[in-house]
């Protein structure tokens, strides 16, 4: 009797369990509880035998995929053909000849044989038409947008909208699984910034000194290089070479529309070798203030059209938008540099502010020899050199001025821009933001040892130093081929470990660390390997050419990479460089996210005819004059008491005509006469009361 008692309650409870399972959650989702296959069914947990069938191949390509995937537990079972039973309705969504789109369409046919198979295929449109199945699981974001643009052109069927709608639709919600799920989990609780959406399942898995490349973003174009501004908002600015700009917000979302699009007047070049394009952003110490920030790009316009270079480096300044604190007033540029090149190789181009508030131009020797020299009519006595200018200045005719400290500023042989020189091929330099006791500066630089050369050398960056001849700081080994790309100095907080090493690889997909050591004759550089954890400890890995590193307001360090395969314009992906043996957000390593704020200064919004300084001064454009531009210039002069309302435009008194109101006229005046004194009379009520507000 006591047996069948317990029989009956033990059927009772997982009748009760079964059906609370399938009920839906408050998101009108499947709960997620247990797991459950796309028929409801339980999934089945593979027997050692039935993984070494799949392990030796009897499952067919489609049975290794899903078996890396799903390795322990599983939709399909073996014994109907493992693997195989798939989807049969949308045979012709997975069709192609493409081979990197077939990868990924291999991989969506095992999302039925997930043990979520019934989450990731549910949605509140089988509730009204049951009888229409999706074509596609429910995608993860990085998965869905490297989908879009691997296999849109060879499925165009499959793709009528562009990549938000079609992530939208088809990409995860909010607290719900997404494919490939076995990793993808939610965390919940993230106030950190940029720390993804993935968990490492198994970190006994990594080795001791191994990191983890955790992809954070996919689908970008030839990415080179990512800032932040130093506002508090977190954002990170992700550079694509064509001369787009795009914001990663703190939470992961890549905005829709770009922070800068200048495309139409960069000069880019996609060939092996070829470093034309957008080169680099620095943003001003005190952006949050005065919203500005300096762009450097390559282009060949207007009077450069002609002449013996290939291209033109210009480096520019733009102010933000007074009214979107994501996106550039385009009208507000003014050129701050620009420099002839004859070659598309040794370009250079970085911007960085040093802690003195000097903005620092990179520049490469240009593969220029002293025969081109003489054709270049003494602009190219730039390249080569780090250049050191001060864009704090309240010269409206110039738009930087020379620091008087610049080792060169009172030379008659050498430009007074000049900071340092000797450089060949810079593949990006660093501040250290650890500044020392007797607040010198350090900058490091990765450069190749000569104009026909890869290999490199790693250089701490003096005043007036000459490297052609002076010793670096490292000599790094060859490396087959590959020229070195300069990183960070960590000063993060999510890796102990790292902390204080600079983070340095080459184009070919190689990572290393260079770490000072304390010897008892003083210190020593050492580099190291970076080691990175494979898939299967880390969840991603990184693949591809480093194209370049990044670093967010919190100091940590990513990297950008993309398919060594350059026809694949959208291969470019983000990564983050984390520590696996530290938590995601440890709590000393929170930080409070600002949002972004307009800019509101006295000048921004009284400027209205001409533009600000980066100390707040309105420089009038032509034609205008007075401390905030609102007086038109006419010259000459209005004759006979009339007034200059534009500049070289009289409104004249009655009586009087002509362009300076010089002839005479008898009568009174017009309607239209009238209307000019009245705007008159309303334009300068208004400037008076906005001069008393800026006074004020």
């Amino acid at each position: 009797m006591k047996h069948l008692q317990f029989v009956l309650v033990l059927a009772i409870a997982v009748n009760v369990w079964e059906c609370g399972d399938a009920k839906f959650g408050e998101r009108g989702e499947l709960s997620s509880r247990r797991r459950r296959c796309y028929d409801g069914s339980v999934p089945k947990r593979l027997k050692k035998r039935e993984r070494k069938v799949l392990l030796d191949g009897s499952g067919g390509s489609s049975g290794e995929v899903c078996h890396r995937l799903y390795p322990r537990v599983s939709c399909c079972p073996t014994r109907r053909a493992a693997y195989q039973i798939l989807h049969r309705r949308d045979a012709r969504v997975f069709s192609t000849n493409n081979t990197e789109c077939g990868r990924l369409l291999e991989e969506i046919k095992c999302a039925r044989c997930s043990p979520n198979a019934q989450v990731l295929f549910h949605s509140l449109d089988m509730d009204k038409m049951p009888h229409r199945e999706p074509d596609l699981p429910r995608l993860c974001q990085d998965f869905c947008r490297e989908f879009y643009y691997t296999c849109r052109g060879h499925i165009p069927e499959l793709f009528q909208a562009d990549v938000d709608e079609f992530c939208q639709y088809y990409g995860r919600r909010d607290g719900s699984l997404c494919f490939p799920d076995f990793q993808r989990k939610p965390l919940h609780g993230l106030d950190s910034n940029y720390l993804g959406d993935e968990k490492i399942e198994d970190i006994r898995k990594h080795k001791h000194n191994c990191y983890c490349a955790q992809e954070v973003l996919s689908g970008l174009r030839q990415p080179v290089s990512a800032v932040h501004c130093g506002d508090g908002s977190q954002r990170l600015f992700v550079l694509e070479r064509e001369g787009i700009v795009r914001i990663l917000t703190h939470d992961l979302v890549m905005l829709k529309e770009p922070f800068l699009d200048i495309h139409k007047l960069v000069q880019n070049g996609i060939k092996g070798g070829d470093e034309r394009g957008l080169l680099s952003l620095a943003f001003h110490p005190n952006y949050k203030k005065n919203g500005k920030l300096y762009v450097s790009y390559t282009t060949n316009q207007e009077r450069w059209a002609i002449g013996p270079h290939d291209h033109i480096l210009r480096v520019v300044e733009y102010t933000v938008s007074r009214k979107n604190p994501n996106q550039v007033d385009t009208r507000t540029v003014r050129v701050l540099m620009e420099v002839a090149e004859l070659h598309r190789k040794h370009l250079g181009g970085q911007l960085l502010f040093g802690p003195d508030g000097l903005l620092h131009i990179i520049l490469g020797d240009g593969m220029i020899t002293l025969d081109d020299m003489e054709e270049m009519d003494g602009l190219s006595d730039f390249t080569g050199s780090i250049l050191r200018v001060d864009v704090d200045t309240d010269c409206c005719s110039s738009p930087y001025s020379i620091p008087l400290n610049n080792p060169y500023f009172n030379s008659t042989n050498q430009p007074p821009e000049i900071f340092a020189h000797g450089l060949h091929d810079p593949g990006r330099c660093a501040v250290d933001r650890l500044q020392t006791d007797n607040g010198s500066l350090s900058i490091l630089c990765t450069d190749t040892t000569g104009r026909n050369t890869t290999s490199g050398r790693i250089l701490d960056i003096s005043k007036g130093k000459d490297y052609e001849n002076e010793p670096s700081v490292y000599n790094l080994q060859s490396n087959g081929g590959a020229p070195p790309v300069g990183g960070f100095i960590y000063r993060g907080c999510q890796s102990r470990r790292l902390y204080g090493s600079y983070v340095f690889g080459d184009k070919n997909g190689n990572l290393r660390i260079l770490q000072k050591s304390s010897l008892a004759n003083g210190e020593e550089w050492q580099e190291k390997p970076l080691c990175l954890g494979s898939t299967a400890s880390c969840g991603t890995t990184l693949n591809g050419n480093i194209l370049g590193f990044g670093e967010d307001e919190l100091g940590e360090v990513y990297i950008l990479a993309s398919s060594k395969s350059m026809a694949q314009l959208h291969s470019g992906k983000l990564y983050k460089l984390v520590d696996p043996k530290r938590p995601y957000t440890p709590k000393e390593c929170h930080r409070t996210v600002e949002p972004p704020e307009l800019l509101m200064t006295a000048c921004s919004r009284h400027c209205k005819n001409g533009h600000c300084t980066p100390t707040g001064k309105c420089c009038c454009s032509p034609g205008w004059e007075g401390p905030l531009c609102r007086v038109a210039k006419c010259e000459p002069g209005c004759r006979n008491g009339g007034v200059c309302l534009e500049p070289n435009r009289c409104l004249c008194k009655s009586g009087y005509s002509g362009d300076m109101c010089e002839k005479s006229e008898r009568g009174m005046p017009n309607d239209q006469e009238r209307d000019g004194i009245i705007d008159h009379i309303m334009d300068m009520t208004s400037y008076l009361l906005d001069l008393t507000s800026y006074i004020v």
